[in-house]
């Protein structure tokens, strides 16, 4: 098993289904997700954002752990300039 096989997915997070409940963050390994606020204020409705690409995964435990379906993992093609 090779350790720093390349991903194969990146999360893609439907921002109408995300609540911000951070249930992805809190269980993303490579802590590559966090929660923004959304709008110009400093307060108001979060919504989950991958942060750092280039340092995800693509384990997919964001997908698996949201419970609304909010996040999907899009295979990356094998064409696709590195990230």
């Amino acid at each position: 098993m090779t350790l720093n096989a390349p991903r194969k997915a990146l999360p893609a997070i439907d921002p109408a289904r995300c609540t911000g409940c951070g249930w992805c963050v809190a269980v993303c390994p490579p802590h590559v997700l966090s929660l923004q606020v959304q709008g110009t204020q400093p307060w108001g409705p979060k919504r989950s954002t991958l942060d750092d690409a280039p340092g995800c995964t693509g384990c997919a435990l964001c997908a698996v752990r949201c419970p609304f379906d909010a996040i999907a993992m899009v295979r990356i093609s094998a064409n696709a300039p590195a990230l």
